[in-house]
């Protein structure tokens, strides 16, 4: 089963190693998928800039967004030490050794979460950064999930550093740049939408990223429109409202 719905997973994800492929909705999609082939509860992806710091670009849930971004804020938990090490990084039960992540381990337990598996996403090696998966309970995950959740962390990185970029270091720091800012620019316009439809900023996200698909779009392009206040976002937010009124 689980061999059968990860190949599903490539099948899907390799539609989108193409020319212009919005990296950002890639990386969300890894995200949710991976929630889905390995039964964990959360997955976040850390990408690093050209300097090496990193950034959260996707998070299957709000409170792994909220335990990324502490982790970061932190600098400290096995999501850093997976990208730090360009190696596997799992913590069946933060409970048994929290001094190993003081700050993190409390902050993940106060979160719902009790264990953690961070893989790194690389290509030879160059590390681009690491994706986590995340329990609610204390659990440790097989070898041969292991191994698959490694193999989908290598095609996210192969998604980022497409065929142009593999041989040009100048369009691999641009790939990044764009990356990063897009998040940023998809985080404020998650903000604003959910201040002027009155929604929470997860169902804003969805709004925004089913208003990107709809329309043939990036997410990037619409979340400037909307921070730009273009008089064609107007639809945007109506439909924010009315898919919770």
């Amino acid at each position: 089963m689980l061999y059968r719905r990860t190949a599903q997973v490539f099948v899907e994800l390799a539609d989108t190693l193409v020319a212009g492929f919005d990296v950002i909705d890639f990386l969300q999609s890894l995200a949710e998928r991976a929630v889905e082939i390995f039964d964990v509860d959360a997955a976040g992806i850390l990408l690093a800039d050209p300097r090496g710091t990193l950034t959260l670009v996707a998070a299957s849930s709000e409170e792994v967004r909220l335990l990324e971004l502490f982790q970061l804020q932190e600098e400290e938990g096995p999501c850093l030490d997976c990208y730090r090490s360009g190696t596997e990084v799992t913590c069946a039960d933060l409970s048994v050794d929290p001094s190993q992540w003081p700050r993190f381990s409390a902050a993940a337990r106060e979160l719902g979460f009790s264990a953690v598996h961070a893989f790194p996403l690389r290509l030879r090696d160059q590390v681009l950064g690491a994706i986590g998966l995340f329990n609610a309970a204390p659990r440790e995950l097989p070898e041969d999930t292991t191994t698959v959740a490694q193999a989908l962390a290598d095609v996210a990185t192969i998604g980022i550093l497409n065929e142009r970029t593999l041989r040009e270091h100048q369009v691999v720091t641009e790939q990044l740049h764009f990356a990063l800012n897009s998040r940023i620019l998809l985080e404020q316009a998650k903000g604003m939408l959910a201040e002027r439809a009155r929604i929470d900023v997860g169902e804003a996200f969805a709004v925004l990223r089913k208003y990107a698909r709809d329309h043939n779009r990036t997410l990037s392009s619409v979340s400037q429109e909307l921070i730009d206040n273009r008089a064609g976002m107007t639809d945007l937010i109506a439909a924010a409202r009315k898919r919770t009124g």
